[in-house]
């Protein structure tokens, strides 16, 4: 799909497919406004006979409106003009998409970026659009023999904006969307990918691509053999019970000239989360492929990272394991020695993804890294306390914490903080070992931060756990991209990149 801004008015457009809003109740907008008097009251005619009355979603094809040059206009419902908020706006903008693939239109111009959104600017609504449609256009048949395909699929979208003044800005909002998309696919590719493809060395042939497409990017792995040099007793104990070897894959990005601080991302990679020997239920089992959500999450950053070629130092660790039970597999009540030194005692060994991310968030110290940020499909608790709408955000550090929410906020991959209290971290006391990896059913999601906040003591830390935010279950089940377009965000911000101007 091509992207693209200009500024003009309705009348002179000549395109397959003109869009215009409408809201209630049959209130015409601005542009809809000009179409109407240019086509001798017809679009406000149709309307007074019932035909929109303006809700959220509705849609009306018109064809050779009278004096109009496109050949078609769409009128779409955008509900009351007051109420049209950020997540409405999406909405509006998905169905418009898939509205247009089904009309046999091929290319269109969008006059909904005009639209007034509380508290946006163009920069917001150009880029909110782009990505709205990229979401609503993916698909993941690499592996069906038969494919649906449009007949005739939309292929280019102008998107209008207000004055030729703002064009630059919604240039470079179409510039970060379109980066911004490419990571999300990466992501949601790599996640949908069945376990049977998608193993630890699958991982890490992704991590490698990126080193081959972008100069500026290096990728090293490291195998069971090294990570036993390095004392990583904790991630391999998990891997121990998988024939596929754990690999941790290391993204180097140098986009900054100097030598400044990078900033580091780690994402857990369960590529299979059988539970190991504290086996999972059967039901919705296979939906643990998505366990290696951070992963993904983690290289599609580093992916829009690269295609955005910001100023900055980044470095990505996919932390690439398989927790499967088997005669050689961990067991409740073994105690572990993380590359830390601290000791751990196994309760549960379908808490796994913290004896992974541990090791990681040790390794990364010889980085000194400016920032660390780890991302993990980590706790069933965070999809009961927050559900599917926010990622849960923990923090041993106020002001990366504060980054990160302004950075959900702005993209509206929203995420919702959790304490991080000394008061939690009783929770996981031992009898025989340092600490436990299980803090019991209270507070699930805080004491497994209030865990890795035992390794992450020498640079400033956040932790976002995805469990809700990184799939969808259910009969439409699939990745959701979560959490790129928000990493991304904060390294736009954290380059100065942030504004479209």
């Amino acid at each position: 799909m091509e992207f693209s801004v200009k500024s003009g008015s309705p009348e002179k457009q000549r395109s397959a497919c003109i869009v215009v809003g409408v809201f209630e109740p049959r209130r015409l907008s601005g542009t809809a406004e000009q179409l109407d008097e240019i086509s001798e009251g017809y679009i406000s005619n149709l309307l007074r006979k019932g035909d929109l009355e303006g809700k959220s979603g509705q849609m009306l094809l018109l064809h050779h409106v009278p004096n109009i040059l496109s050949e078609r206009v769409l009128l779409v419902g955008c509900g009351k003009e007051r109420e049209l908020d950020e997540r409405q706006y999406r909405q509006i903008i998905t169905k418009t998409i898939n509205t247009l693939n089904e009309t046999g239109s091929m290319e269109a111009v969008c006059f909904l970026s005009e639209l007034h959104v509380k508290g946006r600017d163009i920069y917001w609504k150009v880029r909110q659009a782009v990505e709205a449609a990229q979401d609503g256009l993916y698909s993941f048949d690499s592996l069906k023999t038969r494919k649906a395909e449009a007949r005739r699929p939309l292929r280019k979208i102008i998107f209008n904006v207000p004055t030729r003044r703002e064009l630059p800005i919604g240039e470079r909002a179409v510039t970060h969307a379109l980066a911004i998309s490419e990571g999300i696919t990466t992501c949601k590719n790599v996640a949908n990918m069945p376990p049977n493809i998608c193993n630890p060395a699958y991982l890490a042939e992704q991590a490698k691509i990126l080193e081959n497409d972008y100069d500026n990017v290096t990728t090293t792995i490291i195998g069971e053999k090294e990570m036993e040099e390095l004392g990583m007793g904790s991630y391999l104990a998990v891997g121990r019970g998988s024939v596929n070897e754990s690999l941790m894959s290391i993204i180097k990005y140098d986009g900054a000239a100097d030598d400044s601080k990078p900033l580091v991302l780690v994402g857990k990679g369960l590529t299979f989360d059988s539970g190991g020997i504290s086996l999972k239920p059967g039901l919705g089992m296979d939906e643990m492929k998505y366990d290696m959500g951070g992963a993904a999450g983690v290289l599609g950053a580093m992916h829009a990272l690269a295609e955005l070629q910001l100023p900055i130092n980044v470095i990505g660790i996919l932390a690439g394991c398989e927790n499967m039970p088997s005669s050689n597999a961990y067991r409740p009540g073994d105690i572990l020695t993380t590359m830390s030194g601290q000791t751990v005692e196994v309760l549960n060994t379908d808490a796994e993804g913290r004896l992974v991310l541990c090791d990681a968030l040790t390794y990364v110290e010889r980085f000194n890294p400016d920032a660390v940020i780890d991302v993990a499909t980590l706790t069933g608790a965070c999809v009961v306390a927050l559900g599917a709408h926010a990622t849960g955000l923990l923090s041993s550090h106020n002001p990366l914490a504060h980054e990160l929410l302004n950075a959900s906020e702005q993209s509206g991959d929203r995420a919702w903080r959790l304490p991080l209290w000394d008061d939690y971290q009783d929770q996981l006391e031992s009898p025989f070992a340092d600490f436990t990896n299980l803090g019991g059913k209270e507070a699930g999601t805080i004491t497994a931060a209030c865990f890795l906040s035992k390794f992450t003591k020498k640079y400033n830390w956040a932790h976002l756990d995805i469990a809700g935010t990184a799939w969808r279950g259910g009969k439409n089940k699939g990745s959701t991209g979560r959490p790129v377009s928000m990493l991304t965000q904060f390294l736009l911000n954290r380059s100065g990149q942030e504004q479209g101007e």
